[in-house]
Formats: C-alpha cells, structure tokens, sequence
C-alpha cells in the first residue's frame, strides 16, 4: 500500500510516496545497552520489560537511594536578587553579559531559580528581549533589554525521609517502566501535568527531586522531553548530567522514535499517509490553541505525522497510530482535528458537532504515548512500551479492539 498525503493536508512538501509494507528495518542494535533488574533483552537486545497481564500495574523497580549516610536538613540557597524578584522587571544586558545564553543568564542573575522555570518562562514568552520572544539557546548582546516575569522562588528541600518524599518516591516507583543508572522511563498516567505551572501545584518535575540522592553534589532527575497533561504513556527522563547532555542532542536532531495510539472520531482516508501542515499557536482569553496556518506566517512552524490506521469499529471510530517526526505542541491532537478525525475526548480540538460519544467510552483524551524508542547515551538502544491506561483499556475491550495486532506505523519513514 502506498503512503499517501492526505489530500487536505496545508503545506504538504512535494516528496516522493513511501510504502509501509516494505521490509522492517532495525531501528538499532542494543548489545551495548545497559538492563535494570527485572527487564529482559528481546532478539535484537533492546531494553525491554517481559510482557505484563492485562490490567497489571508496571512492575516495581528499585531506586538506588544510601540510607546509611546521615540524613540531612538542605537549606535553600536562595540569591538576595531571587528572593526579591516578586514583580516584572526590566534589565539591561551588560558587557560582560554579552554573548551569554539566555538560560545561562538567568542562571547567573538568579541562583537558585530552578531550570525547568526558567525553561517555562521563555517558552511561554514571558520573558522578552527588547520586546520579542526569545529562546533559551538564544545569544545576548550589550546593551539588550530583559523583561524579566514574576519569578517562582525554589522551595527548600526537605529531609530524605519525610513522608512526602517517602510518598513520591514509593508512587515513582510504581509507574517506572524501565531504569538503569542513568535513564529511566515513566509510565506517565493521564491527568498528571509534566511540568508546574499555573495552579499546578504536582507534576512529575516536582516528583523527581525526592530521587535526589544524598550528599551535597547530588544530581537530580531531569525531563528531556514532554507530554501534554492528559497524555499517558512514556516519558524518558535522565538520571545524571551526562545523560541529560546526550538525549537532549538525541531529541533535538530527531533521532528519537515515539509511537503514539489513538482513538479517533470516524476513519481518515487514506488509511495510511503522511499530514504536512504548518501549525501556529493562537491565543484566546484564557486558552490557547494550535491551528493550521500558511507557509510563510508569522511564527507558524512546519509539523509532520505519518498515521496509519490500525482497526476499525463499525466505521465510526478507528483505532490510529501514529508517528510524529517533528515534535510541536499538541502536534497530533491539532493533524487529527485537521484531517477530520480527532481524538476522542480531546475537549481542546474535538470540532465535529452533533458526535455523540459511544456508550461505555469515558469523555477523556485518548491518546497513548505507545512506544519510545532511543539511543541509550552509553551505547545500545532504549526501546520501552506503555500499556493502555485503564479510560482507553475500557474502550478498546469494549470496541472488541485487539492491542496485540500489528502496528503498521513502525514501517512508517523516520524523516520528513
């Protein structure tokens, strides 16, 4: 079968058709790939969990922690400069400031101001140089001007043993998919934010500090990737500073394989092909969206999925797979609405009026962060799957869906 480009998809580039059914290639070989307990090496090597009955939890794994070094009261290290800034400000890049990244400088400015603020503020646009949004890898130059926003302080740490770090630490652990010494892979549910941010109060940022080891240089947990809120499935997290390192170029020059498994409004014609679109962020009052826009618009960013439609029910919902290989905000949510499927229980992009939800099936977003495939930062490949968090497990039994078919998606080309 050809892979074909939806016909309505904007944007579309003029490359030549793909075909899914062509023999599968390795994604890559995992001899050199480090195992944590519990997992077992498939044919070709990968980092894989052995196969779970339906509805068990993910299997615990152990988190390396030494109790038997003294437990500690960390204090803040909290810069008087941090403490103060409660209002927005407005700096003046210096000389020696010059050249400096934008992360580094808030850095810099502010000790104590913790990286994944810094990484919200400036992709949320509340920080702005000489008036224009900015990047965190952007340069500066004397002489700029910073709007700086309200900044969060760090909050201090608290003692190993609380039971709130006990609590944290006992919940990662029951949704750890894989780990070793430096990744490990969470099976994020549904409804559980990534990262802080208004009203957000508990996320997976704020629970990885209670895998903070002992000792002054500790190194925390870091996100190297997203899911949207109420997005389930894998999220791949580095354990040490060198890890971090590496799968941030791993996912920056797309070297990284996600699969995701959705379950869509009526079935997408063709059943397989490739959606090219351009997506721009439009803001509302209190809301913000993704649309498709024009080649050429201001801030729009070109966005590319291959789909493949997996098995149908009674043609009007279709079980979809797919493979985003550029990764913008709610890329798959924004192509799905756009090519006339969207995605069951999305409350943001669902835009068929007078659909009435099937019997039994939950109103929640049902959308699976199915399968990450990556280089381990040592050597080998990271290849970890997520089972259907139980809203889409309860439609899939009762739609008669069988997630043990073939997934045709991972055919599908690893570039645009």
């Amino acid at each position: 079968m050809s892979l074909a480009r939806h016909p309505e998809a904007r944007g579309a580039k003029s490359a030549s058709a793909r075909v899914f059914d062509e023999p599968r290639r390795r994604l890559a070989k995992g001899d050199g790939v480090r195992r944590s307990e519990g997992t077992r090496p498939s044919s070709e090597g990968r980092l894989r969990r052995p196969p779970r009955d339906e509805g068990e939890r993910p299997p615990r794994v152990t988190l390396r922690h030494e109790p038997e070094q003294p437990l500690r009261k960390a204090e803040p290290e909290i810069s008087p400069a941090l403490a103060a800034a409660t209002k927005v400000q407005t700096v003046t890049v210096t000389p020696d400031e010059n050249g400096m990244r934008v992360d580094r400088f808030f850095e810099a400015r502010f000790p104590g101001l913790s990286f994944s603020h810094i990484q919200r503020i400036v992709r949320k646009g509340e920080v702005r140089v000489n008036g224009k949004r900015t990047e965190t890898k952007s340069r500066l130059e004397a002489g700029q001007e910073i709007r700086i926003p309200p900044l969060q302080l760090a909050a201090p740490r608290v003692r190993e043993d609380s039971p709130q770090v006990l609590k944290d630490r006992e919940y990662l652990r029951s949704i750890t998919l894989a780990e070793d010494d430096d990744v490990l892979v969470l099976n994020k549910p549904m409804g559980l934010a990534v990262q802080g941010g208004s009203g957000t109060t508990r996320h997976v940022d704020g629970l990885l500090e209670a895998l903070r080891g002992p000792g002054v240089d500790a190194q925390r947990p870091r996100l190297v990737h997203r899911l949207d809120k109420d997005t389930a499935g894998c999220l791949l997290v580095a354990k040490t500073r060198f890890a971090a390192a590496a799968l941030a170029k791993t996912f920056r020059t797309r070297s990284a394989r996600k699969i995701y498994w959705a379950l869509v409004a009526g079935v997408p014609k063709p059943k397989q092909g490739r959606i090219s679109t351009y997506l721009v962020k439009q803001e509302m009052e209190e809301d913000s969206f993704m649309r498709v826009a024009k080649h050429g618009e201001k801030d729009a960013v070109h966005a590319v999925t291959y789909y493949a439609v997996v098995e149908t029910s009674a043609q009007k919902l279709a079980w979809v797979s797919l493979k985003p290989v550029t990764g913008r905000t709610h890329q798959l949510r924004a192509h799905m609405a756009h090519v006339g499927s969207p995605i069951v229980g999305d409350p943001k992009y669902f835009n068929i009026e007078n659909w009435e939800l099937p019997g039994g099936i939950q109103n929640k977003l049902h959308l699976l962060a199915r399968r990450i495939v990556v280089p381990h930062p040592r050597g080998g490949t990271i290849d970890v799957s997520a089972p259907l968090p139980p809203h889409m497990q309860q439609s899939w039994n009762l739609l008669g869906l069988d997630a043990e078919r073939f997934d045709p998606i991972v055919d599908a080309p690893d570039e645009d």
